[in-house]
């Protein structure tokens, strides 16, 4: 078996960067960097799985701000992968009914927008999505993640996924061809991998749904950062505009755009081979998504908290989706050796706590288990509880210093909710994390 780490956030110098103007959650997130289990064999969407239950999602079944989420082996070109939690997603040429539905689209709480690999869309879909353009120059973006980066276009499409529409939308298209054939060097050499084909990314796109309403904001409308002005002979750093830039696609829904609620039913103690749960759009906007009782922790601008684990208070934490596993440093745990360096191998199980403090001082406990990564998966099982590792001990990753990374495995057995940047949920307004 081989555990593959997945780490997708934005990294750390981008979000400090992009400050308030949004850049994505701290952490790794989907895009970067996960564990999967190459001895898995690739499963459909239609494979049996387990059924999420939560008191917010109880009646969504007759509402339209809900899509299904599906955690199994991957799309067929990147499979293998463990705890990566995907959504479909339909895009259509802006006002037409050119369209293509796409499916296993990495659900990342840890960055910012729609990016779609270039391969997984046809070249007549490609053709008809308006590309952004800056004088002669077509635009393109270089997001980097902690493990990695992409590089595309920048394109404008229409977006559907569940029951909730975008239109009009600044997506990224990675990998493209023509003026973005080529990785600019800045780009190439920011740290870790290119993940320009579904084959690198083990997903067909990623959909982020971070605490920010755009992927830099004011940062790149004034300095030139992410985005990329190319010609056909060579690509060059340059501000846009906020309102070109790629948003947080929940942030551009006409309703149930505050944030959005992850619902994932327990993967037990062995794990699941397939598990199924709810993408939650809005919070406190329909009868599905309330608050109820979850406990609200605001972050800071970059959607990191306060953790409080093994006597060490780790300022630069937050809860992600798109890691794929627990990511925190804490020498006392065995760690695993060949194939598996990096995650943990303890020799019984263990349950490890810690304190999560919000910028609003409210602080919530949470104990999660911690199983050996040598022991999960073995029976094909892509939905693994305990799975845990430390960041610093994987090549290629750039790790946020200070900090706990809670990834997916967190999620399992809760409904863990993400407020957007300066909306309001009730009596509290984003940024903030609840659960």
């Amino acid at each position: 078996m081989k555990l593959k780490y997945l780490a997708l956030a934005l990294i750390m110098v981008t979000v400090a960067a992009c400050g308030g103007g949004g850049g994505g959650g701290g952490g790794y997130s989907s895009g970067g960097g996960s564990v999967s289990s190459s001895s898995s064999s690739s499963s459909s969407s239609s494979s049996s799985s387990s059924s999420s239950s939560s008191s917010s999602s109880s009646s969504s079944a007759s509402l339209t701000n809900v899509a299904s989420i599906l955690i199994d082996d991957g799309p067929a070109a990147g499979g293998g992968n463990v705890n990566i939690p995907f959504v479909t997603v339909t895009v259509c040429a802006p006002g037409t009914t050119t369209c293509q539905t796409i499916d296993h689209v990495i659900v990342d709480t840890g960055s910012v927008g729609l990016r779609i690999e270039k391969e997984v869309l046809s070249s007549a879909m490609r053709a008809a999505l308006p590309q952004t353009t800056s004088g002669s120059a077509k635009v393109g973006e270089c997001y980097q993640y902690v493990d990695g980066y992409v590089f595309g276009s920048i394109r404008r499409a229409d977006m559907t996924v569940g029951g909730e529409s975008v239109s009009n939308m600044p997506m990224m298209v990675i990998g493209d061809d023509g003026n973005f054939a080529t990785v600019p060097t800045g780009c190439s050499s920011s740290g870790g991998s290119g993940h320009q084909t579904v084959a690198d990314f083990g997903a067909n796109g990623i959909l982020g749904i971070g605490t920010t309403v755009y992927d830099c904001g004011s940062y790149c409308a004034s300095t030139p950062y992410l985005y990329y002005n190319c010609t056909p002979t060579a690509c060059t750093t340059a501000t846009l505009s906020i309102s070109e830039q790629v948003p947080n696609p929940v942030a551009m829904m006409t309703v149930d755009n505050n944030g959005t609620i992850i619902v994932l039913p327990s993967a037990g103690t062995a794990g699941v081979r397939n598990m199924t749960g709810q993408l939650i759009f809005g919070i406190g906007t329909q009868t599905n998504n309330g608050l109820g009782s979850a406990t609200v922790l605001t972050t800071s601008s970059t959607g990191t908290l306060t953790a409080d684990y093994n006597g060490k208070t780790l300022t630069n934490s937050f809860v992600d989706s798109g890691t794929n596993f627990l990511a925190f440093s804490d020498s006392a745990i065995t760690q695993c050796t060949g194939t598996l360096k990096g995650f943990y191998c303890p020799a019984t199980p263990l349950t490890i706590s810690a304190v999560l403090t919000g910028n609003n001082t409210v602080s919530q406990s949470v104990s999660l288990p911690l199983y050996s990564a040598q022991n999960l998966g073995n029976g094909g099982q892509n939905a693994l509880p305990g799975l845990g590792g430390d960041p610093s001990s994987f090549g290629g990753l750039n790790p946020y210093s200070n900090s706990f990374d809670f990834g997916l495995p967190f999620f399992f057995g809760k409904s863990v909710y993400t407020g957007i940047s300066g909306r309001a949920a009730g009596s509290y307004t984003g940024p903030f994390i609840a659960f």
